[in-house]
């Protein structure tokens, strides 16, 4: 019997069968056509009915059992996965052979245990790499105040001023995790109205400091790095949250001035884009820009190593949150954001579609 199993498991002729039901009818013609051949070879050979309809019933026995083995395999396999993510496991996964209805529920599940171990593992990730970002300013803020209560440094405005980076710092990194949790929650949403679009962007850029971080303090303040708008037509008017919109232009400028070379220019351009009020943005540096096989990454959850642009003069490593906020910002306006190629630098192309989109969950 098990030497049967293995044979019909390796050949498994019914597999190509859509459905139970037709696998089913395939079993009952088989059973039929068993039957009546062994009625003819009695009848032939003169053998007793009854010995014909024993080894009739064994003969669909066994394929009744070789069948329902092979229909219930997925399932078993999917109880015991189904046990072991309950224990935490999550890399199991069923092996589809049939194109049943059966083989599409083992499709969906290897779909679904794919889902909860991406999951799994981006909750790891985001647990350990906050916890990574915590950890340098605590510690950097804790040394600070260590020395000035145990009379190693005095309490002048430097050193004071070391604290405040510190923890404004802090700040940052809070209101970005605010951001995501947002963003984790599922739909926001918005509040789009018509907005002329230059002096939106001036307003902007007059919140930034010198070195692209939000206003709110930096680790250090760049003279050297300029800032540039320009906007054509003069008039030009877009549709959009603006305080969603804010956010994204904030955390693209503030990530091209961080990785800005000396004496460098952030431009900030807007066009017009297809549509009614629809809109084009455009954030351009002069730094070390992005390579190719990583410009599909960029946008991830503190997506830093391994690319060039973590390092610069004015780059702190920052948290690697603010251009993942930068999309999820533009994927709630039905938008789409991506790194183009630009003559120098870095080139991020934003294209808004200016309508009020169908509100939607945006991308993790």
């Amino acid at each position: 019997m098990r030497a049967a199993l293995r044979i019909w498991q390796v050949v498994r002729p019914l597999d190509p069968v859509r459905s139970i039901k037709g696998k089913l009818t395939v079993l009952v013609v088989v059973c039929v056509v068993l039957a009546s051949g062994m009625v003819v070879i009695a009848v032939r050979s003169e053998t007793q009915i009854r010995v014909i309809m024993a080894f009739s019933m064994i003969a669909s026995l066994l394929l009744m059992q070789l069948l329902a083995h092979s229909l219930t395999a997925p399932l078993r396999e999917m109880t015991v996965a189904a046990r072991a993510m309950a224990g935490g496991d999550y890399s199991r996964r069923v092996r589809v052979a049939s194109r049943d209805e059966v083989g599409e529920l083992a499709t969906t599940f290897n779909r679904m245990a794919a889902d909860l171990e991406a999951a799994d593992r981006h909750r790891r990730e985001l647990v350990a790499n906050v916890s990574h970002e915590l950890r340098t300013p605590i510690a950097a803020l804790q040394a600070v105040l260590e020395n000035v209560v145990d009379g190693v440094v005095r309490p002048d405005p430097a050193t004071l001023g070391a604290a405040l980076e510190q923890t404004e710092r802090l700040g940052r990194l809070v209101t970005h995790l605010l951001d995501l949790s947002k963003l984790d929650g599922g739909v926001v949403p918005l509040d789009t109205r018509e907005f002329q679009v230059e002096p939106f962007l001036a307003g902007v850029l007059r919140g930034l400091t010198v070195d692209g971080a939000t206003a709110g303090g930096a680790w250090s303040r760049r003279g050297d790095v300029t800032l540039r708008l320009d906007v054509q037509p003069g008039g030009l008017t877009g549709v959009a949250d603006p305080e969603r919109l804010h956010q994204v232009v904030a955390n693209l400028v503030d990530n091209a001035c961080k990785h800005s070379p000396p004496g460098g220019v952030v431009t900030v351009r807007a066009r017009a884009g297809q549509g009614p009020h629809g809109l084009v943005l455009e954030v351009e540096d002069q730094g070390p820009g992005i390579p190719a096989q990583y410009r599909t990454r960029v946008f991830d959850r503190f997506s830093r190593a391994g690319s060039p642009t973590a390092q610069g003069p004015g780059s702190d490593g920052g948290t690697g949150l603010g251009l993942a906020i930068a999309r999820w910002a533009v994927d709630l306006h039905g938008g789409q954001i991506e790194v183009a190629d630009g003559s120098q630098g870095c080139l991020i192309h934003v294209s808004l579609p200016g309508t009020t989109p169908v509100v939607r969950r945006p991308r993790l």
